[in-house]
């Protein structure tokens, strides 16, 4: 016979419980080979491309794109051996659309044996007065009955009726399995559990929709034009006069990475106590430093950036300050100080915030740095970033100035104790021996967790990261 597998949607992270899925490189009734790549998946870290542990033939997708599922659920199976003799009658989907076929006429009658009457189903009582107890037996092929469909415009709130004690209750294919009943005062209303769930967090009634679905069955899209009309709760009336408001305003749902974003920004600034500290340089001789370098062997197709230099000058201040790349224990009472130095760079994506770190970033010579933060950008604008890249850091730069920006106050990476805000380098008046003139100036602030990171040593760190950028040769004295 054939084997069917489930693929269970796997932890794609540290500790993940969900994940969106974006994509599927694959329809039912394809092939799909061992480890290759069927599904894109967006978790709160990273989109990754997952592979299939199983190689075979794709018999059914359970999942849609666009829909956040959690760790744990079955979002595809793959007949690992599609060669064998099949059943003479597949076996029938309970969550597809069946209409109103009744699913007890669809269950095989055993034979008559010690389990039960002839033709008994289970639980129910034969012509003998007996009650058939097990099931398995009876013959593959079945006859599919149809009973008339119930127009929805009959449907009465009424109290369901009695069910008598010796009859099997009878119910339609369209409320087994996934496509789920919901009841409310006596009103039956079908709807899958995703839209159940659209429904339940866009505080839609679903008793009061009519499903345009078959047999009908409220769909995601019958939910999602009530949201779009809808400004108030439907049992608030509309002033004449009053606009629509619902048609002015954009509801774009919390999830993935954003979700993540936001929760981590909450719990950090609620937790740790944050200092910001501001510093003002005159950066001219690393600009003019940049544009010599750029030029080197060594540094042939890879751009050299202002933040390659700020980034450096950090992991200097870093060995100076090892206080400042540590991390706060809270089940311990301790702080971790770090020996490494697995530097965030934070990096605005169309799937949110991301902080990708370079692990080891104090080991790697200006020229490896320089391409390690170039390939690390590309990855995160690509959406390829990959989990692992996500976690483990120990202190963040953040470039403002990318955006124009001067400067910033900005929240901590969570379990991190400081994070260094680079703003945007401008030629503006500066006072040089006496004199007023033009210079490459920008500013820099550092935030820091004052439970681990005192005044002292923050501003000591701040200064030495601004004395590299303000005289290049100082890093040849410390490094």
């Amino acid at each position: 016979m054939s084997r069917h597998e489930d693929f269970r949607l796997p932890d794609l992270g540290e500790g993940l419980t969900e994940g969106e899925i974006l994509s599927w490189s694959v329809q039912e009734g394809d092939t799909v080979a061992l480890n290759q790549v069927i599904v894109e998946v967006e978790t709160a870290k990273a989109a990754v491309e997952v592979p299939s542990p199983y190689a075979g033939v794709v018999t059914r997708i359970h999942v849609a794109a666009g829909t956040t599922v959690d760790v744990g659920t079955p979002i595809i199976t793959v007949d690992t051996d599609p060669s064998a003799e099949q059943d003479d009658a597949p076996e029938q989907d309970p969550a597809q659309d069946l209409g109103d076929q009744d699913v007890t006429d669809m269950v095989p009658r055993p034979p008559a044996d010690d389990a039960g009457p002839q033709g008994a189903l289970i639980g129910e009582v034969g012509a003998n007065g007996r009650t058939a107890t097990l099931v398995g037996y009876g013959p593959r092929s079945v006859t599919a009955h149809r009973r008339p469909r119930a127009d929805a415009r009959t449907v009465q709130r009424s109290q369901p009726a009695p069910v008598a004690p010796a009859s099997p209750s009878r119910i339609s294919a369209q409320q087994v399995g996934q496509t789920a009943a919901v009841r409310s005062g006596g009103v039956t209303v079908l709807a899958k559990p995703p839209v159940r769930k659209l429904a339940k967090e866009q505080g839609v009634d679903l008793t009061v929709l009519r499903g345009t679905g078959p047999g009908g069955i409220v769909t995601r899209a019958d939910v999602e034009a009530v949201v779009r009309r809808t400004a108030v709760p439907a049992s608030e009336p509309v002033e004449a006069g009053v606009p629509d408001v619902a048609r002015r305003e954009t509801r774009v749902p919390v999830k993935g990475v954003r979700k993540h974003t936001a929760a981590a920004m909450v719990s950090s600034a609620f937790t740790a106590p944050h200092v910001t500290e501001f510093l003002t340089i005159d950066m001219t001789p690393t600009m003019e430093l940049r544009s010599r370098v750029q030029t080197m062997p060594e540094l042939a197709g890879t751009k050299v950036s202002p933040l390659v230099f700020v980034a450096k000058a950090l992991l200097l201040a870093v060995s100076r300050n090892p206080g400042v790349n540590s991390s706060w224990d809270e089940q311990a009472q301790e702080i971790v100080v770090k020996d490494y130095v697995n530097l965030g760079i934070a990096a605005a994506t169309p799937r949110g915030l991301l902080v990708p770190n370079v692990k080891d970033a104090d080991q790697l010579s200006l020229a490896e740095l320089a391409q390690a933060l170039q390939d690390l950008a590309q990855t995160a604008r690509e959406g390829r970033t990959a989990p692992a890249d996500m976690t483990g850091g120990t202190i963040t730069i953040t470039n403002v100035g990318m955006f124009g920006v001067d400067n910033g106050t900005p929240i901590l990476n969570p379990g991190e104790a400081a994070i260094l805000c680079f703003g945007a380098v401008r030629a503006m008046p500066w006072v040089v021996d006496g004199q007023v003139v033009v210079r490459q100036v920008t500013q820099l602030s550092l935030s820091f967790d004052h439970r681990i990171v005192d005044g002292q040593l923050g501003s000591q760190f701040l200064a030495d990261v601004g004395r590299v950028l303000s005289d290049p040769a100082t890093a040849l004295v410390w490094g």
